[in-house]
């Protein structure tokens, strides 16, 4: 994705040395993200950013994530420049398709439909950025879901364990997720929706780090 079409800041601008370690501040409301960062160790403040993620099918898989990752990043470092903030975005896409969020419990039926037997691309975007000292990295991920083929009850038990209208794709890889996933190629935690084996190397980098006497704890990758 090019500077011009998107406006999007330079993707690694590393920051100034922190004397201490600055404040921690996640830009997402997604349960999902705060438990991938908590089990790594990490103490955070939450700031969900207050605009609608964007979904325009001029733009590609990895250009829409990286879109939204940005405008929910810079809108809450406007408001705590001084803070380390991260932000992300996590679409799904099945060939040429990108799918997000279903509206309701049918949308989210028809899209387990499409993706029943199917392999499919998860790809996050994230954000790090320090306002006050310009310090910004910004990445993305993908890896490929391989999904059981499902038939119209497998897909009706599934979707009463879970809340499919806050996900990418209607599913979620952790928990209940074995009972429709067969593989996942590339990273675990991406498809959870934040790459948090290439997000820790990040942080570190802003200084930011998991609290050293904390037991790091990272969802298994196997499903």
């Amino acid at each position: 994705m090019s500077a011009a079409r998107t406006g999007i800041l330079q993707a690694t601008r590393l920051p100034l040395r922190y004397r201490a370690m600055p404040s921690f501040v996640l830009a997402s409301s997604s349960p999902r993200r705060a438990a991938l960062l908590s089990g790594a160790g990490f103490e955070f403040e939450i700031a969900p950013p207050r605009l609608a993620e964007k979904f325009d099918a001029a733009f590609t898989l990895r250009e829409l994530t990286l879109w939204n990752a940005i405008r929910k990043g810079m809108s809450i470092a406007q408001t705590r420049p001084d803070a380390v903030v991260i932000a992300a975005d996590t679409l799904v896409a099945l060939g040429n398709e990108i799918i997000g969020k279903p509206s309701d419990l049918e949308e989210a039926t028809q899209m387990l439909q499409r993706l029943s037997g199917q392999t499919h691309e998860v790809c996050s975007a994230v954000l790090i950025y320090h306002r006050t000292s310009g310090g910004s990295s910004l990445f993305h991920d993908i890896s490929r879901v391989r999904f059981r083929r499902l038939n119209r009850a497998m897909i009706s038990r599934y979707l009463a364990k879970v809340n499919p209208l806050d996900k990418a794709g209607a599913y979620a890889a952790q928990g209940t997720g074995a009972e429709i996933i067969a593989k996942i190629e590339g990273s675990f935690t991406n498809v959870v929706g934040l790459p948090m084996e290439r997000t820790i190397a990040a942080l570190a980098k802003f200084g930011i780090r998991p609290k050293a006497d904390r037991e790091r704890q990272l969802p298994n990758r196997r499903v």
